[in-house]
């Protein structure tokens, strides 16, 4: 089955090296990549509501640019040589990005949304850039995959999956996880972070039980891991082992309920080096 793969640019480095890490993920998969490009002409601003109307000087200057943009964007990308199998869709609105998006999603059936962590006016030391933490937070229809600046890919060995297993789990929701994973033969960690009492209750107990029971045959293990910190925990877990990506579950909730003051995405935004796939 075609997968079809939503893939936000700015043009930045980090945009075209997250399209290439996406290119390489899916070698050896038929895909449609859909490159969408949102642009703003030069005076347009949200404060004084001014709308450039569509043939105007401004509107289509800024058309223009951009579409110039795009056609360097795509070139430079058809250099990475791993795109036999996969076909470009090219799109350029004037709208805001989370809006075409979502619109993009519905219209295209899209499975999977790839962007890079820091676009062309990132902040040193941020990793995750607003629009990259916006967006895992409000698109909810299909996985989120961010990619960290200059993150090359290597062939996935592991991939990391916290949980405080205190949500009941779904096939469904885990299917994205597995699927990379029996694509590249890799392994999924399990990884329970406690701030003090490392044992599960009953009802935890069960999940972890129904989530082995839903990873089945796929290569997998559990590990248990104190710490104050998740994202401190997780992130030193990674680091250890050498593992390849995060994936988890982002659910309307604080991750590990009320626990934690944020979101999980917002803390390890900061400290991960490698890619995070947010499920839903």
């Amino acid at each position: 089955m075609t997968k079809r793969i939503l893939i936000p640019t700015d043009f930045s480095k980090n945009a075209l090296n997250a399209a290439r890490f996406a290119l390489d993920l899916y070698l050896n998969q038929q895909c449609e990549f859909y490159f969408l490009h949102v642009f703003y002409p030069r005076n347009f601003t949200t404060s004084k509501l001014f709308i450039p109307e569509v043939g105007s000087e401004e509107y289509e200057t800024a058309k223009s640019k951009a579409e110039n943009g795009m056609k360097k964007f795509i070139e430079m990308l058809k250099l990475h040589g791993s795109s036999s199998n996969k076909t470009f869709v090219t799109i350029i609105e004037f709208n805001y990005l989370s809006e075409s998006m979502k619109n993009l999603i519905a219209k295209k059936d899209i499975d999977l949304v790839v962007m890079g962590t820091q676009g062309a006016t990132s902040s040193k030391g941020i990793i995750f850039g607003s629009n990259t933490v916006l967006t895992i937070e409000k698109i909810r229809e299909c996985p989120i995959l961010a990619v960290p600046a200059d993150y090359q890919f290597t062939t996935l060995k592991e991939l990391v999956f916290p949980t405080d297993f205190k949500d009941v789990f779904k096939r469904k929701e885990l299917q994205y996880l597995m699927e990379i994973a029996k694509w590249h033969n890799a392994a999924v960690s399990v990884l329970h972070v406690s701030k003090k009492d490392a044992s599960l209750n009953t009802k935890q107990k069960d999940n972890k039980i129904l989530l082995q029971e839903i990873l089945g045959d796929l290569n997998h293990s559990f590990h248990t891991l104190t710490n104050n910190s998740v994202a401190e925990g997780l992130t030193a877990f990674v680091e250890s082992r050498k593992s390849d990506m995060i994936a988890f579950i982002n659910r309307k909730h604080f991750f590990f309920g009320s626990v934690f003051s944020k979101p999980l995405v917002k803390e390890i935004g900061y400290d991960t080096t490698v890619p995070i796939l947010a499920l839903h």
